[in-house]
């Protein structure tokens, strides 16, 4: 997998390589345990309210367009799918195939926010369904949780355009892929958490 890896500007504090490497892993697999709390936190509190309120959220539930949530989850899954041959590539030097990998990941990033805003467009501004009781705490908690998924898909896509950036300058080689590997680790961390977030706001409501 070479490790041992050689900076292209040479500019680290770092005496190895192979920490650079190491640590950039680390870093990220803590930030993303961060993250792990941050949805846990939010599934756990719709969790209670769902049993709080379960008739109501079985409801509100069957409100939500399963088809549009179903697709955007193929095209996340697609999604991880191209960022893993992003990171293959970069792994053997071959930054062309980076940047077009990156530019399909994009292109499944871009597809996912604009399915997302009609579902937005249809909750917001057409009020479908019209507003019940209660039906301010599912939306709350459907909002918000959708809502930081969605940031994290733009700052995914920010990184992506790094790599992208790089790639162009033929900075990645055998000894020198890290950024792609970390970037790909965070983006699978986006693409798993909607893979929880769909069935349970939107299949859980066809379950008694």
């Amino acid at each position: 997998m070479g490790h041992h890896e050689s900076l292209p500007l040479g500019h680290t504090h770092f005496a190895e390589p192979e920490q650079v490497y190491h640590s950039a892993k680390f870093g990220m697999w803590v930030f993303l345990a961060t993250e792990v709390h941050l949805f846990g936190a939010l599934f756990c509190t719709f969790a209670v309210y769902r049993w709080r309120y379960f008739e109501d959220f079985q409801q509100f539930a069957l409100s939500l367009n399963w088809r549009l949530g179903g697709l955007n989850t193929i095209v996340l899954l697609t999604s991880s799918y191209f960022m893993v041959r992003a990171v293959d590539a970069a792994q053997k030097g071959l930054n062309k195939k980076v940047n077009s990998f990156c530019n399909l990941t994009l292109l499944c990033a871009l597809t996912f926010l604009v399915v997302k805003f009609f579902e937005y467009r249809a909750k917001l501004i057409l009020h479908e369904p019209p507003i019940f009781p209660h039906s301010h705490i599912f939306y709350g908690l459907y909002f918000t949780m959708t809502g930081i998924h969605g940031l994290h898909v733009l700052l995914g896509m920010g990184a992506i355009w790094w790599l992208k950036m790089r790639a162009k300058r033929e900075e990645f080689s055998v000894t020198y892929y890290t950024p792609v590997e970390v970037v790909g680790l965070y983006w699978h961390l986006v693409d798993v958490v909607w893979i929880y977030l769909f069935p349970l706001l939107y299949l859980l409501g066809g379950l008694a």
